[in-house]
């Protein structure tokens, strides 16, 4: 779980403008913050699949906007994807 200033800090890194808080790449750098947490969690508590769920619709989440991202601004999609070391399906 992230906290408030975790957050704030990821806003202020991946913002594309002063007031921006909700652009497709805050969103995803905020998913992939909470992907790795939950990952790192998983990986103590094999059993918790309450936490498996919400990480796998996390992912999902993050793939529809990472898609959107790309279909819109190739440019920013992939400066984003190199910034975050994400790894992408090629076409």
């Amino acid at each position: 779980m992230l906290t408030k200033k975790q957050k704030q800090n990821i806003i202020d890194k991946f913002r594309t403008h002063d007031t921006d808080t909700g652009s497709p790449q805050v969103q995803i750098a905020i998913l992939t913050s909470e992907v790795k947490d939950l990952t790192k969690h998983l990986r103590q508590h094999k059993k918790d699949f309450s936490s498996r769920r919400g990480l796998l619709k996390k992912v999902v989440e993050r793939r529809r906007l990472l898609k959107y991202l790309e279909r819109e601004d190739e440019k920013a999609f992939k400066k984003l994807v190199e910034e975050l070391q994400i790894r992408v399906a090629k076409k």
